[in-house]
Parts: structure tokens; C-alpha cells; sequence
């Protein structure tokens, strides 16, 4: 019997809502009737942590007296957008310093939420009404009167792994890929992912709560380099990168736990987002989809030593989370994630508690 939101909002009103986490219910799956856990489980949560370029911090500072517009800033020697009128800015997460290549945008962001000082330095030309050229001086997060987390596109669908058949070292997003087919590497927690369980975005959209950074966060447009167009596998998942989610949450309640920066050797600065999505079992048609195995999600392998990253073979998450990937000419290449499967669960985990309570 098919279920409404509302109905599943009053068992979690009345503390009897049944809340189990994807990798738990995917394992039900195969011990118990499809129909029999659509009707037994309520609410399944999701979750992902990994690196999510595509993400930033606006900040909103206060007035000065006499008042400045900021025409230039900088926090901790990283540039931050000058064009949100006088005291506004946008720092995104890939930004680097002027003074340091391993920090930038990411570790402002981090810095902030973990409560720490950080130096802000701004010009202004002067105007009548904004007198003030010059500030040099320190924040914090408990000083500022918004911090929050904006992030046009996070929790990708699938992504692509990466090797690279070359003779060189290449140095990329994907991390350090090592000559001659020797290591894959891939970034999604696969079946605990949460565009994954629900791949046609039955229940994730516009104003969709979730778990973001630690607090509560909102789904607030569909993500940039968004595609449902892609060409899907028997089980619905989308073999290249599918939909993505633009985020945003209250930073000033978030936790370095869950939002960590990063540096990529002869890349750069990124940030790693903690995200958790509960979807409700509505009925036995998504109950199917929420029982999907890492057996039976696919990607394809790039070859990101070459131009245009041509695909090298289509391997499953189970093959990828193994340890070890058999190429198409005979190699058996180590792989390694870059998002953290460990950290997701306790996302998963966490948002579940939550649920449980009611909150």
C-alpha cells in the first residue's frame, strides 16, 4: 500500500516512524519481500562526503563607522567577490592564496566554522556616503551577521573514475593518478549515495530538508552541469554524471566534522562536503529503487592522461569499493575513493537519530 508524506510526518510526529539507512535497507532487500519492506520502513537516509568544488560561503560582515565599500577583500590572503554591494561577499572553496597555493577558499571556510580568526583586509575608493578607504582587521563567525553556505552544485548523481595510461604522473581533481594504468580512483559513497537511491528525484527537490555540513541545509535549485538526459543502466542509474543539487545552509551552525578542506597536489584547494538526504518509501516502486547494490550501479573509467578523456571500460561500484579493477587490457589497478564511505555512514547514521526524535 502506497504511503503519502504527510502520513509518514505523523509517525515521526507520534515516535513511530520506522528510519533505517540506504546500506541497511539494501541489505534487508536481500532477506526480505520487496512489498514487505515497502510497507515496514518509513524513511531511509542518504549520504555522501567528498570533495564538492563547486561550493562557497556568503558573508555578510556589518557596518563600520565611518562605513567602507568593500571594492577589494581579502580573508587570510584569498580573494573574495567585491560586487555584492558595500560589505557583502562571496569566497567559493576553490579560490587560492595569494601567498600560499595549498590554502585558499575552502580553508577560509573551514577556518570560520571552526570558530577560529580570520584576517580580512578590504579597499574602497571613498564615496560621500562610505568614507572609509581601508580595513585591515580581524573576524570570526560569531562577529559576522550572516555566514552561510551556498553551494551551486553538490552530491553529483555518479561520477566518472579516473586512471591514466600515460608515462607521466598526472596531477588532477581525481587525485594523483600514477603511470601506466596503476591506479582508479572514484568520488561517491555508491548504494549510501543519495541521488542514487532515488534516481528519478521522485522526493528530492525544491525546499528538500537535508543534512548539510552538520545542521539542517535546503535543496534550493537544481545544481549546475545538471542532466537527466543520460544514458541509464537496467536499474534506472544514470552511467555518466546525471543530476547535481545547489545547496545552502547556515555555516555558523555547522562543524568542521563534516565540512573539511582540502589540497590536491599540483591542483588545488576543495572542499569536502557532508551531505545526508532522507527519502521516504512511498510505495514498492521506490522501495526498489532504495534496495539498489553497489553490483548494480556502473560508471565508466576515464583515461585522464589523454585528451578528451576517452572511456577505458564501465565497471561497477562492488569492483571499484574492492580494491582493485581489472582493466580491458589485463591490468588489475588499484583503486581508491576520494569521498570518505566511513564519514557517510556516520551521516546516514546521524541523520537517522534525528528522524527518530523527531527533529
Amino acid at each position: 500500500m502506497a504511503k503519502t508524506v504527510v502520513q509518514i510526518n505523523e509517525k515521526i510526529r507520534r515516535g513511530k516512524v520506522v528510519v533505517v539507512t540506504a546500506d541497511e535497507f539494501s541489505l534487508m532487500a536481500t532477506k526480505t519481500d520487496i512489498e514487505e519492506l515497502a510497507e515496514k520502513v518509513d524513511v531511509v537516509t542518504t549520504a555522501t562526503f567528498g570533495p564538492m568544488c563547486s561550493s562557497s560561503a556568503v558573508i555578510n560582515f556589518g557596518h563600520w563607522s565611518p562605513g567602507i565599500r568593500m571594492e577589494e577583500i581579502t580573508l587570510n590572503g584569498v580573494s573574495a567577490y567585491e560586487g555584492l554591494a558595500a560589505v557583502d561577499t562571496l569566497i567559493g572553496a576553490t579560490a587560492e592564496s595569494k601567498f600560499d597555493p595549498s590554502y585558499g577558499g575552502a580553508n577560509v571556510i573551514e577556518d570560520l566554522i571552526g570558530g577560529k580568526d580570520v584576517r580580512l583586509f578590504a579597499r574602497g575608493k571613498g564615496t560621500d556616503c562610505y568614507p572609509t578607504r581601508e580595513i585591515d582587521t580581524w573576524i570570526n563567525k560569531d562577529g559576522l551577521n550572516e555566514f552561510y553556505l551556498f553551494n551551486p552544485r553538490n552530491a553529483y548523481q555518479n561520477y566518472a573514475a579516473a586512471t591514466n595510461s600515460t608515462n607521466k604522473i598526472k596531477y588532477t581533481y581525481m587525485g594523483t593518478l600514477l603511470p601506466k594504468f596503476s591506479n582508479v580512483t572514484y568520488s561517491t559513497s555508491g548504494e549510501l549515495s543519495p541521488l542514487l537511491n532515488d534516481p528519478y528525484l521522485r522526493t528530492i527537490g525544491l525546499g528538500t530538508r537535508i543534512f548539510l555540513g552538520g545542521t539542517e541545509g535546503y535543496v534550493v535549485w537544481n545544481g549546475t552541469q545538471y542532466n537527466t538526459t543520460r544514458e541509464r543502466n537496467e536499474h534506472g542509474i544514470p552511467l555518466g554524471t546525471g543530476a547535481t543539487l545547489a545547496l545552502i545552509g547556515d555555516a555558523k551552525m555547522m562543524s568542521t566534522e563534516f565540512i573539511r578542506s582540502a589540497y590536491y597536489e599540483k591542483y588545488g584547494v576543495s572542499l569536502f562536503v557532508g551531505i545526508g538526504i532522507p527519502i521516504p518509501v512511498l510505495d514498492v516502486q521506490m522501495a526498489r529503487h532504495l534496495a539498489i547494490r553497489n553490483s548494480q550501479i556502473e560508471t565508466f573509467v576515464y583515461d585522464y592522461g589523454l585528451d578528451g578523456h576517452p572511456s577505458v571500460c564501465r565497471v561497477t561500484y562492488e569492483e571499484l569499493q574492492s580494491g582493485k579493477v581489472l582493466l580491458p587490457n589485463g591490468r588489475e589497478a588499484k583503486s581508491a575513493p576520494l569521498s570518505s564511505l566511513s564519514k557517510a555512514r556516520d551521516i546516514a547514521k546521524l541523520l537517522q537519530s534525528w528522524i527518530e526524535r523527531g527533529e
